[in-house]
């Protein structure tokens, strides 16, 4: 009974804005909520990014790219390979494998895949609502294909082509959806600057047999449009030395389904070896100095640390999500360099 009400909750934060309140910006788009499918796709990636508060577009410039920004795979100075594990909320597990390849210096290529899965849970019905003895099961996948180029020292692009599909019991969900990214250092100082749309794709349909409890076939459903988001960041380094650096990041996201919000993020490096991060996350319309009405998701923050190892560089990051009512959520992730 905890484990469904549980998932009730985190269907309802993915997909359910709170009535808009007197407030000096106006929630806008907060009447589109609840309109797209393969909501996994926007579970951010990588403890490092998740800790900053997801304010990661201006600043990627490890593997995690090929999840945030496929620009920011040309600012790899090695190949890299991620990997990344969430305990999501409601026993749900999230996992993202990537890796990135220079070409030259110029060329960048990457690959990757996710996936997110559960254990299997049991069919209920209105006469049987402890179960009718027949489990289903749930999952999404998504394996994608990034290539970034460098134009010049300042200005870098990059695509990725993503293929996902998401089972939910007898039916399927199959689509393509595409990531597009710049990354622009402005030569202000270490100010940077990155726009990026992801998940932008036809809408998508489910594909199978259903019935009724009736018993009656259904083989036709609505389509739904893909989770595009179009993400607009700044970044810059106000203190830099040989032993410390501070990041500060800033970024607008603009969902297709949801009301645009703020994420705020910092990153604190001492010595190139350890890193401590915070962030946070604000929808545009709700009060500034109270909780968020319309979405569980908060404070993040989180740790990391990087050593250079037998010629191989490690950096290994942890990250805490604060979900209110739904918990915490705590991610794990390795990058390897070489």
């Amino acid at each position: 009974m905890r484990r469904t009400i549980r998932i009730s909750l985190l269907l309802w934060t993915l997909g359910t804005a709170g009535t808009a309140q007197a407030q000096l910006f106006p929630n806008l788009g907060g009447q589109r909520v609840g309109i797209s499918a393969l909501q996994f796709l926007k579970i951010g990636v990588g403890a490092r990014a998740v800790a900053m508060g997801e304010a990661f577009v201006a600043v990627a410039d490890d593997a995690s790219s090929l999840y945030w920004n496929p620009a920011g795979m040309a600012q790899c100075r090695m190949h890299q390979a991620l990997f990344a594990h969430s305990e999501y909320v409601a026993d749900i597990k999230h996992d993202f494998v990537g890796v990135v390849y220079q070409l030259d210096e110029q060329n960048v290529v990457g690959a990757s895949f996710t996936s997110l899965h559960m254990d299997d849970m049991q069919v209920t019905t209105e006469t049987q609502p402890f179960g009718t003895g027949r489990y289903f099961t749930f999952g999404d996948v998504a394996g994608a294909l990034s290539y970034a180029r460098k134009m010049t020292d300042q200005f870098s692009f990059g695509i990725t082509v993503r293929y996902v599909e998401e089972t939910l019991d007898v039916l399927k969900i199959r689509g393509v959806v595409f990531d597009l990214g710049t990354l622009y250092w402005t030569g202000l100082g270490t100010s940077r600057f990155a726009v990026v749309i992801s998940n932008f794709g036809s809408d998508v349909t489910p594909n199978g047999s259903a019935s009724h409890f009736g018993g009656e076939a259904v083989t036709s459903f609505q389509s739904f449009s893909t989770p595009t988001v179009f993400r607009l960041g700044i970044a810059l380094d106000p203190v830099e030395s040989e032993d410390h650096r501070l990041t500060t990041s800033l970024q607008l996201n603009h969902p297709n389904d949801n009301a645009e919000n703020l994420r705020l993020g910092l990153e604190y490096a001492w010595a190139h070896t350890l890193f401590v991060r915070a962030g946070l996350k604000h929808t545009i319309g709700q009060p500034l100095f109270s909780q968020d009405a319309t979405s569980e998701e908060g404070f993040a923050a989180g740790v990391g640390f990087r050593a250079d190892i037998s010629g191989l560089s490690l950096a290994v990051d942890y990250g805490y999500t604060d979900f209110q009512r739904l918990g915490a959520v705590h991610r794990i992730s390795m990058i390897v360099g070489l």
